[in-house]
């Protein structure tokens, strides 16, 4: 009896599953970007534990509880009680969301703003003088020290903390932005819109804003790293959020004339805010060698 010769399907390998596929594609991720995958894990912890912190066996944050006031961590009080009783672990999980919303504000509005006036300054030359030495005159001064006398000027409030942190900002995208419009609209696809007769704004659009989208995301995240960073330095100085409100600076302000006697007032907001600005930067640093930002 012949035998039948074998076929192509009978040396086939057997397909990968999709699990396997994606576990390896996962592997090889963090073995390029390790910091990059840290950093991100580490910022969607602490963002679905704000946004989700009514679930996360927590109570009131400006529920006061007199008689358990200063009592230290326990399995009742995972980080023990303020001076007036107040759950740490509660106000410290409720304060990540203004850190957050600060921080996302800030960036997000500053990327726009900057990049908007970055790209027609850089575009028209006779903008170009006038535009920067305003930008430079608001750089010469330092960005908390700005901020600082906006809020002086303004009352207390998340809306105004967000203006006072978004106008030093502005001037820095606008610098990176100029600075690469300068040299984009020399390059030869835009000279070959403009003698083909494409509109100014088209051109911006379709040609030079998308060369711009690697180096304004990492900067992006610098700028929602050092919001969160400036608006617990105003909150903690007394300048920033009302103080009912629970942020990580009020929280920390308040427990400073405690801090020999309860120093976890202090503690566990400041590892939050800590782990959130560090999760920032390490997703800026991954993400630029990632975009291979120069």
């Amino acid at each position: 009896m012949a035998l039948s010769p074998p076929v192509a399907a009978d040396f086939a390998l057997p397909a990968p599953t999709a699990r396997a596929g994606a576990l390896d594609t996962a592997r090889r991720a963090l073995l390029r970007h390790p910091t990059l995958i840290a950093g991100a894990l580490t910022l969607v912890v602490i963002l679905v534990a704000g946004v989700l912190a009514p679930l996360w066996w927590t109570g009131d944050p400006l529920e006061m509880k007199p008689a358990v006031r200063l009592r230290p961590p326990s399995a009742e009080r995972w980080f023990g009680s303020d001076n007036f009783g107040r759950d740490i672990y509660t106000r410290t999980l409720y304060g990540s969301r203004i850190s957050l919303t600060v921080g996302a504000a800030v960036s997000t509005l500053s990327l726009v703003l900057g990049t908007t006036l970055g790209l027609v300054v850089g575009f028209y030359r006779r903008l170009d003088m006038i535009a920067m030495r305003v930008m430079d005159g608001l750089m010469a001064i330092p960005a908390i020290l700005l901020a600082l006398a906006l809020m002086a000027l303004m009352k207390a409030s998340v809306q105004n903390v967000i203006i006072a942190l978004l106008i030093p900002e502005i001037p820095r995208v606008v610098r990176l932005t100029r600075a690469s419009v300068l040299s984009l609209r020399e390059h030869l696809m835009v000279e070959g819109a403009r003698a083909l007769g494409a509109r100014t704004p088209r051109i911006l659009a379709r040609y030079v804003l998308p060369g711009l989208v690697a180096p304004l995301i990492v900067q992006g995240t610098y700028i929602a790293a050092s919001a969160i960073l400036f608006e617990a330095y105003l909150s903690f100085l007394g300048a920033g959020t009302p103080p009912h409100i629970p942020s990580w600076g009020n929280i920390m302000a308040e427990g400073r004339a405690y801090v020999q006697l309860a120093f976890w007032i202090i503690l566990f907001p400041g590892i939050f805010l800590a782990a959130t600005v560090l999760a920032i930067n390490l997703v800026g640093d991954g993400l630029r060698d990632l975009l291979n930002v120069r």
